[in-house]
């Protein structure tokens, strides 16, 4: 059984989309960046705590369960981790800084199977376009840029401000698909063998 650590209906709608049959469970952790952590760091350990906390509940306290936890950043091009904007004047300011350059979207991924844990990490190079003062007021009147990392959603509107992607591009919706898949097909391969020992 495959059990999806994670709130975001977008990586809900990417795992259905991939024909995976699982179950949604939601872990509260604390999101907040630790002191010198670097953006692949911050993902993974986010993702990690996810899965474990799911993983270690009375509901799913179960080898037979696959915990899958996953957890999505955009690093500006100065370097600066961008989480979900606080604000409609911080969501500006992160604009403003992606706009006319390109950024990295990391996604940390974890996958945890009673004691056994995977972790990684996907980065895509996503290339915005030079934005003007009122496109950014128009979009943020949108209200899509609330509860995204960066401020922006590549499935969206904003679609039409990304000329390129290098990499994954369901990596920047909230889930890269291959490497679950990957992770998933790996983790299945050693609980078979262990159980033919």
């Amino acid at each position: 059984m495959l059990v999806l650590a994670s709130a975001s209906p977008r990586r809900r709608e990417l795992l259905a989309q991939a024909g995976f049959a699982f179950e949604v469970a939601t872990a509260d952790i604390n999101e907040d960046l630790r002191p010198d952590e670097t953006p692949i760091a911050y993902v993974t350990r986010l993702a990690r705590e996810k899965a474990e906390t799911v993983a270690h509940s009375s509901q799913y306290a179960d080898e037979s369960v696959l915990v899958l936890g996953a957890d999505t950043t955009v690093v500006a091009p100065n370097g600066e981790i961008l989480a979900k904007p606080a604000d409609d004047a911080d969501a500006a300011r992160m604009l403003r800084l992606l706009a006319g350059a390109t950024h990295k979207v990391i996604t940390g991924v974890a996958l945890v199977a009673g004691d056994h844990t995977e972790v990684a990490a996907e980065v895509t190079y996503v290339t915005m376009r030079t934005l003007s003062d009122e496109e950014i007021a128009d979009y943020l009147r949108t209200g899509e840029a609330h509860d995204k990392a960066g401020s922006y959603a590549i499935q969206g509107y904003a679609a039409r401000w990304i000329p390129r992607v290098h990499g994954c591009y369901f990596n920047v919706v909230g889930l890269p698909l291959a490497l679950v898949t990957a992770m998933l097909e790996g983790v299945e391969s050693k609980i078979a063998q262990t159980a033919a020992q």
